[in-house]
């Protein structure tokens, strides 16, 4: 189901730009930017690091489908979503209904190096950081394939680029032709 409600939903990967082109994108459109991982944050009470040391990912995606279905009637929004909210078929479900979803893509020597540094990347907490990443890609990418209406990679853009590769495609899916 291809929703009603005009909202931009970004999936994808850690380290794909989810936040940073979310936010220019909602600036540029005159929409609210929402982080679903920041309500879930404010929901659970503590970091989601925290969420997966003591409650496990299990848990951790509890909150996102949560976090989710709160969005369902928002209107104007740009949605930032955690890499993973596609990977339950409910989450998939409820990103098509909030609105359009873009897949935010980039080569993993690309993600590697725009993720490496970050601590608060609990999936990522491993010895092996970057087979880590390509492990996690391959599981994810048919559910990514599957929920996403356009994808734009960021591989070798700036954020303003991808900013603006995503709202030429909004502006098409909600018929506004214009700028």
């Amino acid at each position: 189901m291809i929703s009603t409600h005009t909202n931009v939903v970004l999936v994808g990967f850690m380290g794909t730009g989810k936040s940073a082109v979310g936010r220019l994108v909602a600036t540029r459109l005159r929409f609210q930017f929402v982080d679903n991982d920041h309500i879930v944050v404010e929901r659970a009470g503590k970091e989601i690091t925290e969420i997966f040391a003591q409650q496990g990912e299990a848990a951790f995606r509890d909150y996102e489908t949560r976090a989710l279905e709160s969005l369902v009637h928002l209107n104007r929004c740009v949605v930032s979503t955690g890499g993973g909210a596609v990977l339950k078929e409910e989450n998939r479900a409820l990103l098509r209904k909030i609105g359009l979803v873009v897949l935010l893509t980039a080569r993993e020597d690309v993600i590697y190096d725009r993720v490496a540094r970050n601590s608060k990347r609990p999936l990522l907490s491993t010895d092996d950081p970057r087979a880590t990443i390509s492990k996690i890609l391959s599981q994810r990418q048919r559910a990514y394939d599957e929920v996403a209406q356009f994808s734009v990679d960021t591989s070798d853009l700036t954020q303003e680029q991808a900013a603006e590769a995503v709202i030429t495609e909004a502006r098409r899916a909600f018929g506004w032709l214009h700028h």
